[in-house]
């Protein structure tokens, strides 16, 4: 038996081997190139085997590894990953160094990273490359994070438990300090750069500020997400950049071929934006497990992530146009539905929702996504009614390659919407159900507010689906392409296509190529269409080499999981050629580098140790237990096994334990945590916070549009209800009245939150065009006299 406090043990006694991490950014245009270093320190008297696990984003291409132990350099290999584990396992029982980085089988943002036979007294340094696009904001930033943070992840019941020891310390304790610098250079000019941590000043390295250099400021302590928001002045223009191919590898190679990367962003007929759907089946889906408990940030501490979960879940209630159908799951360790079926919008339907959604808390255990979404897909489709499924979720999820392929099996029947709440949601899988499912992926973390993220994914939702998507390519005589990205599914106004092709052959005469994409839009035919200059860019290293062999590895694993059986060798064999030829990670390869230089055996037995990672947020008071039976061969050899607290404050996970026999270390390698069961004490209930005043006038509309003329209406309003009826003109309808001053009030004083209620305006505006009531004019004069505003009719759309 074995009790484990995650969250609150120091560890203190046990001296620490991870020194400080440096992080470099260099940013071309949309992609970067991150250099991590990893200084450690071997300070005890002991040959010693440190283990850290830490997570990378999802879409990143790892791509180079290497060492230095005091004068020597030891560059890693990629090899495939049981082959790099024997080396491993064979260096350390000889007695050498070794070290070996490795994707965790269950989620391709979580690695380990083994340092292996570190001698007493003796320092390390572990550089680590990777390369990565950067996801668009909805504000046209360009995001990068680097997690600070890994939420324990839940895996269901049954499924394999991978062995890792979570283990985490107040930030404060955290022996290791973090530098953070990015150089950023594009096309454009660079307009700002924003981060939730504090940064010194932007320093711009030439006239035309297309060049800058930014870094965090002194002081940071590793104890959140750093998150880096890039803008661009005219973002949205489309970029292709053509990259040489590597002198080295074969012509005719992914490598060895030049490569291009085209970024669209299509801009659609504005008659067609503005005419939103009135139709869709809208499943709502919201994490309901134990870690939606915690504070959406540190400074509004009264807000969690559930509350503020509600808090959206009523304005896109109120936001679904009449005549759609919906449906609202909630999960943890088990399910729950408001509906057994999707059931037609109305305010009989919309009412008995919001009273379920009031009452919803974060108790329903583990992170457990599977079930509910095997059961929404096993729900038959409306006719006519395209289906579009919104997942909220704080990404602590252990199964993420398993969830990601469910809603790529049904990406024919319905577009996901993703949401990731909070420090540390796993990028794999929220980027991951967004990609699959044709829709769009957002994260929500630090002061960022939940619902305008949400309701712009709303209107993505409400947009026609663009269908007969294709590329075609127009190139000089002898000059071929061939696409490496997966065909693209979806496309939303203003969001941004990335297309890998690989370049074939060569030709004196014309140097320039055009990309068409075409693609029918509510039924009409569109295009778009891009000129680019064929001749390689200058000094890009090889990355966008990397990240399209990054785009054709993920597109193999993908297929290989599909189709378990007989191709299954087949497309393993691909993605470690392809992996191995181009140095960039997989999920079937590994890096390892063993120091043969030095000749002399690391002499005593092996220790193992693990990194003590941070905490965020206050410390809850928690505690589980899980009995642990392990009966194993040749020697005892005792193993924490993983803890997954979905109760907990967000943790990075490190492991820790004797050191294991060559035969059993084969199943110690995967990366992750196990079911569990909580028991969970809560901190004194604070009085609930007082309603926002704009939820709560939200919260008064009726499905159809309206509202009512009460004494409700008139103290969201701010007024007596008096005061409301007495500037009513005679000849007026009260309910056309109450919605003309609800609008007038929105637009007079929330036009900074514009993007939550614009939707609900809209229908309301629907609703009274359509009463055809009288003096519309003489109401919105009266309205703003009342509510001391001087908003125009036609700009509440009248």
């Amino acid at each position: 038996m074995m009790v484990n406090c995650c969250g609150l043990l120091t560890n203190r006694k046990e001296p620490v081997p991870l020194k400080s991490i440096e992080v470099q950014l260099e940013v071309k245009d949309h992609v970067t190139t991150v250099v991590s270093t990893l200084n450690y320190e071997n300070k005890e008297d002991k040959p010693l085997e440190a283990v850290f696990v830490f997570p990378l984003p999802g879409d990143a291409a790892v791509c180079h590894f290497s060492a230095q132990i005091g004068q020597t350099h030891i560059v890693a290999e990629v090899k495939e990953k049981q082959q790099a584990r024997e080396e491993y396992d064979d260096a350390l029982s000889s007695g050498q160094q070794a070290f070996l980085l490795e994707e965790s089988d269950q989620s391709p943002d979580i690695f380990s990273l083994s340092v292996g036979s570190l001698p007493p007294g003796e320092s390390a340094s572990i550089r680590l490359e990777y390369v990565t696009e950067l996801a668009v904001q909805a504000d046209d930033g360009l995001r990068f994070c680097l997690p600070a943070v890994l939420n324990p992840r839940y895996h269901p019941q049954g499924s394999e438990g991978p062995s890792v020891q979570v283990t985490s310390v107040p930030a404060s304790l955290v022996p290791y300090s973090l530098s953070f610098s990015a150089r950023v250079s594009s096309p454009r000019p660079i307009s700002k750069v924003e981060s939730n941590c504090s940064l010194e000043p932007l320093q711009y390295l030439n006239a035309d500020q297309t060049q800058a250099t930014v870094k965090l400021a002194a002081g940071h302590k590793f104890d959140r997400d750093v998150e880096l928001l890039i803008y661009y002045k005219d973002a949205h223009q489309p970029t292709a950049v053509v990259e040489a191919g590597q002198a080295s590898a074969k012509p005719g190679s992914l490598m060895g071929d030049p490569v291009v990367m085209v970024s669209l962003y299509p801009e659609f007929p504005q008659d067609v934006m503005s005419s939103l759907a009135s139709c869709g089946e809208f499943v709502f889906l919201m994490d309901r497990s134990g870690s939606m408990r915690s504070p959406m940030n540190d400074s509004t501490r009264q807000e969690t992530r559930i509350s503020s979960a509600r808090d959206t879940l009523l304005l896109l209630l109120k936001s679904l146009p009449m005549g759609c159908y919906f449906n609202i799951y909630s999960f943890g360790s088990q399910f729950e539905y408001i509906f057994p079926t999707s059931v037609e919008y109305s305010e009989k339907t919309m009412e008995e929702a919001l009273k379920k959604v009031k009452n919803m808390e974060a108790n329903l255990g583990g992170t457990e996504i599977l079930l509910p979404l095997k059961h929404i897909y096993s729900q038959s489709c409306i006719p006519k009614q395209p289906r579009q499924l919104f997942i909220f979720t704080d990404g602590e999820v252990g199964n993420t390659k398993e969830v990601t392929d469910l809603v790529k099996m049904n990406a024919a029947t319905h577009r996901c919407f993703s949401f990731g709440i909070g420090e540390g949601a796993s990028s794999a899988l929220i980027n991951g159900m967004a990609k699959e499912g044709g829709g769009h992926a957002q994260f929500i973390t630090g002061t960022d507010r939940m619902q305008p993220k949400v309701m712009q994914s709303l209107r993505f939702a409400l947009q026609p689906a663009v269908e007969d998507i294709s590329v075609s390519w127009d190139l000089p005589k002898g000059v071929s392409s061939t696409i490496l990205s997966p065909p693209i599914t979806a496309m939303f106004q203003g969001q941004r296509s990335l297309i890998y092709a690989q370049l074939t052959g060569q030709t004196s005469e014309a140097t320039d190529g055009c990309v068409t994409v075409k693609y029918s839009l509510a039924g009409h035919p569109s295009q778009n269409q891009l000129h680019f200059n064929l001749k390689p860019a200058e000094d890009t290293g090889l990355t966008v080499h990397r990240l399209a062999a990054r785009t054709v590895i993920r597109s193999l694993e993908s297929e290989e999981r599909t189709h378990r059986g007989q191709q299954d060798e087949e497309v393993k064999k691909k993605v470690v050629e392809l992996s191995v030829q181009s140095g960039v990670s997989s999920s079937f390869t590994a890096f390892i580098a063993v120091n043969k230089d030095d000749g002399k055996a690391v002499q005593g037995p092996l220790v193992r140790r693990n990194i003590p990672t941070p905490f965020c947020g206050r410390p809850l008071m928690f505690r589980a237990c899980r009995s642990l039976q392990q009966s194993l061969m040749s020697r005892a050899y005792s193993a924490p096994m993983p803890m997954a607290m979905d109760c907990s404050p967000p943790i990075l996970m490190g492991m820790m334990g004797g050191s294991a026999p060559k035969s059993i270390r084969r199943e110690k390698r995967s990366v992750g945590s196990s079911s569990y069961s909580p028991v969970v004490t809560h901190e004194a209930a604070s009085p609930p916070p007082r309603k926002d005043p704009l939820l709560q006038l939200v919260s008064l509309q009726k499905a159809s549009g309206c509202w009512l003329l009460d004494a409700h209406l008139a103290a969201a309003l701010g007024k007596t209800s008096e005061e409301v009826e007495k500037a009513k003109p005679a000849s007026v309808n009260s309910e056309v009245w109450a919605s003309i001053l609800a609008l007038i009030w929105l637009h007079g004083f929330k036009m900074d939150a514009k993007e939550e209620w614009e939707l609900l305006t809209l229908k309301a505006a629907s609703w009274i065009k359509a009463q055809n009531a009288p003096c519309v004019s003489e109401c919105v004069e009266a309205g703003n006299t009342l509510l001391g505003c001087s908003v125009k009719k036609e700009d509440l759309g009248l």
